[in-house]
């Protein structure tokens, strides 16, 4: 079994990149508005792009996460070792699959614009930890202080606690910060050979969601379906973040194993991006 040690992770104050991660976390708090996740979906779940599973872990090679604190290996590194967690612990192997691909919607970057935040040097439109928008962001954000720096939040539509929403109307029903989670979530719902348990879509969905599931907030959004969400994804969540280590893999040492898993779970055909 892995071994939690909450501390040694997600040090925002201390270390050589946390100038470029607060960048980041800057211009995502500053420029991520109703508007702009809207836009978003508009320009982005377009699914015209078609990629092979594999082939797009491969493309993580080149990719380096501007938000993480804690690791600056390419991020397909981080992919292999949640899945290899996984399996360690014997996990269910659709949860190792998941582990593996829950990171590939930042292929965006590969046809991204830096005006979304969707590049390899411009990234507060791929990583990160989401939020809501179209209702007040909590104090949980990581670096609160840029909360301010908002639009929406001096829009009375959008800066109360329940903004656009309805009480308990349930997190599904909400519109999230745009990102990797939200964007590859709707990819695998449009892949018609989308096997993966509901357990696995909320993980992938609702993974970088860390006020929501970390921080507590958003509770007065949640409905009785929320509270099973979030048992899945902190189950998730301790190989998501706790297999972090400075270690590199082969990959075609690893993809003897993982590509039956993908074509069990995802079939032969390309995904559609």
């Amino acid at each position: 079994m892995i071994e939690v040690k909450e501390k040694q992770f997600r040090n925002y104050n201390e270390g050589d990149t946390i100038a470029v991660v607060r960048e980041n976390y800057r211009k995502m708090r500053s420029r991520q508005t109703v508007a702009y996740v809207q836009h978003m979906q508009r320009e982005y779940l377009t699914y015209s792009r078609p990629m092979q599973v594999w082939e797009a872990i491969e493309h993580l090679n080149r990719f380096v996460d501007l938000s993480d604190p804690d690791m600056n290996l390419p991020n397909v590194m981080h992919l292999i070792q949640t899945a290899e967690g996984m399996r360690e612990d014997n996990r269910p192997d659709w949860m190792q699959l998941v582990g593996l691909i829950h990171d590939l919607g930042k292929v965006m970057y590969l046809w991204g614009k830096d005006e979304d935040g969707t590049t390899l040097s411009e990234q507060w439109g791929l990583v990160g930890d989401i939020f809501l928008v179209g209702c007040k962001l909590p104090d949980t954000c990581v670096y609160p202080e840029f909360n301010e720096l908002n639009p929406d939040m001096h829009d009375a539509r959008y800066n109360t606690e329940y903004g656009m929403y309805q009480p308990h109307c349930g997190i599904d029903n909400t519109l999230k910060a745009w990102g990797h989670d939200e964007y590859l979530y709707n990819v695998l719902r449009n892949h018609k050979n989308n096997r993966i348990p509901e357990e696995g879509m909320v993980m992938i969905r609702y993974h970088s969601f860390y006020p929501w599931h970390t921080g507590g907030s958003y509770t007065y959004l949640m409905n009785e379906r929320d509270k099973l969400y979030k048992e899945w994804v902190l189950d998730f969540n301790r190989y998501d973040l706790y297999t972090k280590r400075a270690e590199s893999y082969n990959l075609d040492e690893v993809k003897a194993y993982y590509l039956p898993l993908i074509e069990k779970y995802l079939g032969n055909e390309p995904v559609f991006f």
